[in-house]
Order: structure tokens, then C-alpha cells, then sequence
């Protein structure tokens, strides 16, 4: 978990390590998949995912597609410099953009 902290620092100025940990619990086993560990910002099957799975049903936001799409592609450029974009990270940012870190723990 210190590892996914380590890695929101890099974009957040606090961590709430309790929400990282919420974070990690939820995604479970798919962090042990390469692959599954990361957003790929190019797959709109995956925004979509990000957006239905994570925004929608986790997050429990009622807000139209297409605001909750600008918001990944926002936190999609906040990361652009990294080629891998840690999923806990991006979810870490999706949540913290929305006011829902809270909601988490």
C-alpha cells in the first residue's frame, strides 16, 4: 500500500492512506495482473469501464457521461507523463477530484 501512496504524492499534496487502502481492497486480485494494474487512457472500453465501475457504481456519482468522461481524460493529462498510469493512482485522483475520498473508509 506504501507503494500506491508513494505513487499519488507524485500528483496529490495529501495522501489519505485509509481511501488508498479502500482503493487497493476494492480492486483486489486484479493489482496482481500487470495489465489490470493499469489505465489505459488509448481503450475507450476502458474509460468506459473506469467511468461505469469506479465513478458510477463505486463512487455512486449521478452526473452525466459526458462531465465524468472530461474528468478521466482530465486526470488522464495530469498523468500523460507517466506511459503506465498506476489504476489505484488514477482512481485515487478520480475520487479525490469528486470530494468522495471520505466516502471511501
Amino acid at each position: 500500500s506504501q507503494k500506491f501512496s508513494d505513487d499519488i504524492k507524485r500528483f496529490a499534496t495529501i495522501v489519505d492512506d485509509a481511501a488508498v487502502a479502500a482503493i487497493v481492497k476494492h480492486l483486489g486480485i486484479a493489482l496482481q495482473s500487470k495489465d489490470a494494474s493499469l489505465v489505459s487512457m488509448t481503450d475507450k472500453k476502458e474509460r468506459d469501464r473506469v467511468r461505469d465501475s469506479w465513478l458510477k457504481k463505486k463512487l455512486g456519482l449521478t452526473h452525466d457521461d459526458v462531465t465524468l468522461d472530461q474528468a478521466i481524460l482530465e486526470i488522464g493529462d495530469r498523468m500523460k507523463a507517466d506511459t503506465r498510469k498506476q489504476r489505484v493512482t488514477f482512481y485515487y485522483l478520480l475520487a479525490e477530484k469528486f470530494e468522495r475520498l471520505k466516502a471511501l473508509t
